[in-house]
């Protein structure tokens, strides 16, 4: 397992780098561990980010932990009721 860690800002653009980047990492761990708390600026585009990431994982039958959400993180999961999808809640 290795930790693959969030950037600072997760926007709608760096949205598709960032999906692009830990899809590659996905690909290459059996059980890995998203780090989130580096987060410090996001939008709605870091929600959509992580549920594919997450469909990524669950279609190649790998788990897939999300640790370190910050709080907006998490307001906006809840805010579109996708939490418990993304292991948040």
């Amino acid at each position: 397992m290795s930790m693959l860690a969030l950037p600072a800002v997760l926007t709608m653009s760096e949205a598709r780098e960032t999906l692009a980047q830990l899809g590659t990492a996905l690909a290459a761990d059996a059980a890995p561990e998203i780090d989130a708390s580096g987060l410090q600026s996001l939008d709605t585009a870091a929600v959509a980010v992580l549920l594919e990431i997450q469909r990524q994982a669950r279609a190649a039958g790998k788990p897939l932990r999300i640790t370190g959400a910050p709080p907006k993180l998490g307001e906006l999961a809840r805010l579109y009721g996708v939490e418990a999808l993304l292991g948040l809640a």
